[in-house]
């Protein structure tokens, strides 16, 4: 029974242990969480997409638009053509294919020259005065025959419509959909290297305080061990209460800072799993707790292509693109615009056949031809405003460009001062350190007082702070460094 418990507990521990090594994070897997789960990251990408589906809807302007209609209409009345009976009098074609009079159709009475007589008995042409023949004989036109029947109307039209040529527009806005979409890229890209920035921070800001804790809990641990010692000597009479007291103050404050570190150093890991889209509450420990990396600094820097690399810069370049291809578009006001159409209509009652109660219909073709001609100057202050839109997108990537020339030559700089200061922080600890040995022996030797060992104490423990802050420091600028090199962009 005895061994089955002591092989469930080992087993126990292994299990916990793996578990501990389970959670072992580092930065590149901090990085690829927060890339796969982080809510401003799936945003970008669904702009990305709506991107895309923009550049397909800009696509379509280039083929024909088909449209299908039916209608139905009820009328209370139909259309008559005469308000009566009409008469029509009968005439003769002549040999020409005109319509003339026989002298038997006309009810005029004629001269001895054979000469028609009017009412008065006076003789005319009857060409030239058709109104004076009386006719003889006429044919009777009723008015039903003249009547249709429109109560009922139905109508069936298919019909397209296809761009020939509209001045350009169509071609530039597509293309500018196609920048959009690209610029969608670059901002996803970008809120990607913005993101890493922000794990790099929340990730080596724990790591700061995980060693300022650490510092903390040392720094209580040699105040506690100072107090025990000053304790057995003021029992023996060597020291004063004052001297335990000192140290009582000194302990109280050491354990109020380790307070305070651990609850920084929690509500920084809450942080870190929260852009890593992590429950909040889950346990890790982070490989590079122990700040053993080294950062070397690559002195062949050529600006010109970081600032080409930089996001800034390429969404810049998109924006002067957008802007020509406006120009364009403001100049194809001043161009036709031709079109080509094609429809098929179908009518109940249809006119094809003395509107028959039947559908009937026709096919038709055509172009039709928009010109401008003047619309008072309208159009060419459209087209100045669009030239002044290129010069200012020209001028703002110069401003963004001579500003992010300068931001890499301060990053330089500063990466060089944190590595001067981190040297000169290890040498502080050296120091320190040594300060501190010599305090010790003088303190047990007695020629050293309570207050110089504190001190010398309080002088190491701020030179290891020191050197934790100057070691984070240096990591830092050089991830800022990357970022306005446009390096991070390629190594997502």
């Amino acid at each position: 029974m005895k061994r089955n418990f002591v092989l469930i507990a080992f087993v126990f521990l292994i299990q916990i242990n793996y578990l501990a090594a389970q959670n072992v994070l580092t930065l590149n897997e901090c990085r690829e969480m927060a890339l796969k789960n982080n809510k401003s990251i799936k945003i970008s990408e669904e702009k990305l997409i709506s991107a895309q589906e923009k550049r397909k809807i800009a696509f379509t302007q280039f083929l024909p638009n088909f449209q299908a209609t039916g209608t139905y209409l009820y009328n209370s009345k139909n259309i008559s053509l005469l308000a009566e009976d009409a008469l029509l009098p009968v005439g003769t074609m002549a040999s020409d294919g005109s319509f003339t009079l026989r002298s038997d159709q006309m009810g005029n009475q004629f001269d001895q020259y054979g000469r028609p007589l009017d009412r008065n008995g006076v003789p005319f042409d009857p060409t030239t005065n058709p109104e004076k023949i009386i006719f003889k004989d006429y044919a009777l036109l009723p008015k039903e025959s003249m009547q249709f029947d429109i109560q009922n109307i139905f109508t069936l039209g298919i019909g397209f419509t296809q761009p020939i040529y509209m001045g350009g527009k169509i071609l530039e806005l597509y293309r500018i959909s196609k920048i959009m979409e690209e610029m969608a890229k670059i901002q996803l890209d970008n809120s990607q290297v913005n993101l890493m920035v922000e794990v790099d921070e929340a990730y080596w800001r724990v790591v700061s305080l995980v060693n300022k804790n650490n510092l903390a809990k040392e720094y209580h641990q040699l105040l506690l061990k100072t107090s025990s010692n000053v304790d057995a000597l003021v029992e023996e009479g060597v020291a004063t209460k004052s001297d335990a007291l000192k140290i009582k103050v000194k302990l109280n404050e050491a354990e109020m800072t380790l307070s305070k570190a651990e609850n920084g150093l929690s509500l920084s890991k809450m942080l870190l799993c929260q852009i890593c889209s992590m429950p909040i509450d889950t346990e890790f420990t982070l490989s590079d707790e122990l700040l053993n990396q080294e950062i070397s600094i690559n002195n062949d820097i050529n600006i010109a292509n970081a600032i080409n690399n930089r996001t800034e810069t390429q969404l810049l370049d998109n924006v002067i693109k957008i802007s020509k291809s406006a120009e364009k578009i403001a100049f194809s006001k001043y161009l036709p615009n031709i079109v080509g159409t094609g429809n098929y209509l179908s009518t109940n009652p249809n006119t094809f056949n003395g509107f028959e109660k039947s559908f009937g219909g026709m096919f038709s073709f055509g172009i039709g031809v928009q010109v401008p001609i003047f619309h008072w100057g309208e159009n060419y202050h459209t087209l100045k405003t669009a030239k002044i839109g290129v010069r200012i997108a020209q001028l703002e990537k110069e401003e963004a460009v001579e500003k992010m020339e300068l931001q890499i030559n301060q990053m330089l700089f500063k990466v060089k001062e944190a590595n001067k200061q981190k040297i000169m922080a290890t040498n502080n600890i050296e120091k320190a350190k040594e300060n501190l040995d010599s305090a010790l022996i003088g303190f047990d030797s007695g020629v050293i007082t309570t207050s110089d060992l504190m001190e010398a104490q309080t002088a190491y423990i701020s030179a290891k702070s020191e050197k934790i802050d100057a070691d984070i420091n240096s990591i830092m600028t050089n991830v800022y460094l990357e970022k306005s090199l446009g390096n991070l962009n390629n190594r997502k």
